[in-house]
């Protein structure tokens, strides 16, 4: 018997996955809490408008769409380390999976090139407010891990 091929199907992610407090992680009083904010890019800069990206912390999870522009946003709890951020969108089989570093002292796996870990650092954007923009493939591609 031959194997079934895989498809992409979809996506769907707007029919019941979303929620209205899916990005606002923690209140926004919280001691600790910062923004999270940017933009999914495919491989020729363009926006990926339907896309859903979330976040787990311990403790945490969030959950976001991408706008019609690529934007995201979470409002989140500032990490000991990193943000787990898992992306899912269309034209992907399986989600990818990269880290959000707030600092680029913080200490990297030793398998990321010292060249792309730049890709893995949100800039500041005010105290407790940090943009990190995806790229999916091409110049400047995100790096993922394998999980």
């Amino acid at each position: 018997m031959s194997q079934t091929p895989s498809q992409t199907v979809g996506p769907f992610f707007s029919f019941a996955l979303p929620y209205e407090e899916g990005p606002l992680v923690v209140p926004e009083d919280h001691p600790d809490m910062i923004e999270l904010r940017g933009r999914l890019l495919d491989g020729a800069g363009e926006p990926v408008s339907d896309a859903l990206l979330e976040i787990c912390q311990p403790g945490l999870f969030g959950r976001c769409e991408t706008g019609a522009d690529g934007s995201y946003r979470f409002r989140t709890a500032r990490p000991d380390g990193y943000i787990p951020l898992l992306i899912f969108a269309r034209g992907l089989l399986k989600p990818v999976w990269t880290r959000v570093y707030l600092t680029a002292e913080a200490p990297f796996p030793a398998e990321v090139d010292p060249v792309r870990r730049s890709t893995l650092v949100a800039v500041p954007e005010g105290e407790r407010s940090y943009r990190f923009d995806v790229r999916l493939q091409g110049d400047g591609e995100t790096v993922f891990f394998a999980y």
